[in-house]
C-alpha cells in the first residue's frame, strides 16, 4: 500500500515538488491508462483502486486533488461522446477567436501569451547562435522539460522516466543551438505555466516560435483554440488558407515544440478520436481531463 501522506496538501492545478509530483502523476497515469483502456466497461472506483494498489477512498482523494474531478467524472470526460462534444461548433469557435484577435499576441484561453517568431535565418540555421537554457521540473503531467531563450519559452516536453531521451528529443529540434542546464532560468516559467492562479492578462507569458513559415501559421492558429474546446486538422488547414493540407497540418501539430502552452492536445480527429500525441495518448487524456476540472472548478 502506498503512503499518501506526502500528497495530502497538493491541490489541483498547483505545481508539486519533484518527488511528490512524480509519485502523484504515476498513480494518476496508471489510473487514466486503465480508464482509457476500459472506458467501454465503465470500471468502478474499486476496480481502479485495486489496479493502482490504493484504497478507493485514498484514490478518490488523490485523483480529485490532482484533476479537480473524481475518477468517475474523469471517466465520463474521456469517453468518445465527450471528445465529440468538444468538437461541437469547433469551426465557429475558432472563427470567432480569430476574428476577435485572440491569436497571435493575445489570449490563450485563461493563460495569456505573447509570442514572436525567430527570424527565418535562425530556423534555417537550426538554432545556431541561439542560447537555450533548460531544466526538468515537476508538473501535473509528470516531469516536464522546459527550454527558454532570452526572448521567452521555446520548448516544453515531458519525460516518462527517461530524461535523457526527452532532452535529446528537444535538443535535436535545434541541434546547432547552445544548450545550458539552468534551473533558475526555467523555474519561473514552470511555476506560471502549470498554476491557473498565475494565468494573468497583466503578466503575459512570453513564448518564442522557431519553425518554418507553415509551422508558425499552424502553431499560431492553435493558440486560438479556446480552453475546454477542440478543433480538427482540417479546420486548421482551412483557417490558414490551405484546405487540402490537413496531413501537412498534422505533421506541423506533431512538431509543436511548446506542448500544453500551445495546445496541440486540443486537436482531435473529425469523429472525435484523440489521434496521436507526441508525448503519449495517456498524457493527452490527462491534460484534457485536467482542463475539464479547471474549467468546472
Amino acid at each position: 500500500m502506498l503512503n499518501l501522506s506526502a500528497t495530502e496538501a497538493t491541490p489541483a492545478g498547483n505545481v508539486p515538488d519533484t518527488a511528490r509530483g512524480r509519485d502523484d502523476y504515476e498513480i494518476v497515469r496508471r489510473t487514466i491508462e486503465m480508464i482509457s483502456d476500459r472506458w467501454r466497461d465503465q470500471p468502478s472506483l474499486d476496480d481502479l483502486a485495486a489496479h493502482v494498489g490504493l484504497s478507493p477512498l485514498a484514490l478518490q482523494r488523490l485523483f480529485s486533488r490532482w484533476a479537480g474531478l473524481s475518477p468517475k467524472s474523469f471517466l465520463q470526460a474521456v469517453t468518445l461522446d465527450h471528445a465529440r462534444s468538444l468538437l461541437d461548433a469547433s469551426a465557429s469557435v475558432l472563427d470567432a477567436s480569430l476574428e476577435l484577435g485572440l491569436s497571435g499576441p493575445g489570449r490563450l484561453h485563461d493563460l495569456f501569451v505573447t509570442h514572436h517568431a525567430m527570424t527565418p535565418g535562425a530556423y534555417k540555421q537550426r538554432g545556431e547562435g541561439v542560447e537555450m537554457r533548460w531544466a526538468f521540473h515537476a508538473s501535473p503531467f509528470g516531469r516536464a522539460l522546459l527550454m527558454v531563450t532570452e526572448h521567452g519559452l521555446a520548448g516544453l516536453g515531458f519525460s516518462d522516466g527517461d530524461d535523457a531521451a526527452t532532452l535529446a528529443d528537444m535538443m535535436n529540434r535545434w541541434p546547432c543551438a547552445t544548450h545550458v542546464e539552468d534551473e533558475a532560468a526555467t523555474a519561473p516559467y514552470a511555476a506560471r505555466i502549470f498554476d491557473p492562479a498565475m494565468w494573468r492578462p497583466d503578466r503575459p507569458l512570453r513564448v518564442v516560435f522557431i519553425g518554418s513559415d507553415f509551422e508558425l501559421r499552424v502553431w499560431e492558429t492553435l493558440l486560438a483554440v479556446p480552453f475546454g474546446r477542440a478543433t480538427t486538422y482540417s479546420d486548421i488547414a482551412r483557417h490558414i488558407g490551405r484546405p487540402t493540407a490537413a496531413r501537412a497540418v498534422g505533421t506541423a501539430v506533431g512538431r509543436n515544440p511548446i506542448s500544453f502552452v500551445v495546445p496541440c492536445h486540443r486537436v482531435l480527429g473529425k469523429g472525435g478520436g484523440l489521434c496521436g500525441y507526441h508525448w503519449g495518448l495517456t498524457r493527452k487524456r490527462a491534460i484534457l481531463g485536467w482542463e475539464a476540472g479547471v474549467a468546472t472548478g
